[in-house]
């Protein structure tokens, strides 16, 4: 049900097209990080991880467009996933880059104790 979920929120963004700020190309990867928080995540615990991943565009200079937001579907398949990041990578190299960066496993830290589930799906655009 996770993929189905995911499925649908990797969709969505299609539709949405991106912001100009976040200007895509085709061969953009898309980076989809889905969070479900422990009960015991307080509301500025939660605050506290956001701030911290909305900084890492400011750290990790290979990241090229990052938005976020909470569920709002009201189609109920969300199975607890309730904060959704989207960041966007020129290529491959520059999430691989990302993906043992100093910031991104300090961020890791920080958030890994407080999560009860997180789902996580790269791809390249393949629409015609």
């Amino acid at each position: 049900m996770k993929t189905v979920f995911a499925t649908l929120l990797f969709f969505g963004l299609a539709l949405t097209g991106a912001s100009a700020q976040n200007k895509m190309t085709p061969s953009d990867l898309t980076h989809v990080v889905l969070f479900k928080f422990k009960p015991e995540a307080t509301p500025a615990k939660v605050a506290e991880i956001v701030a911290a991943f909305e900084a890492l565009p400011l750290k990790i200079k290979e990241i090229k467009g990052f938005k976020w937001g909470t569920n709002n579907s009201p189609e109920k398949l969300d199975k607890g996933l309730t904060h959704a990041f989207v960041l966007t990578f020129a290529n491959e190299k520059d999430r691989d880059t990302y993906l043992p960066h100093p910031a991104h496993k300090e961020f890791g830290k920080l958030v890994g104790g407080w999560l009860a589930d997180v789902t996580v799906v790269d791809f390249t655009n393949q629409a015609k």
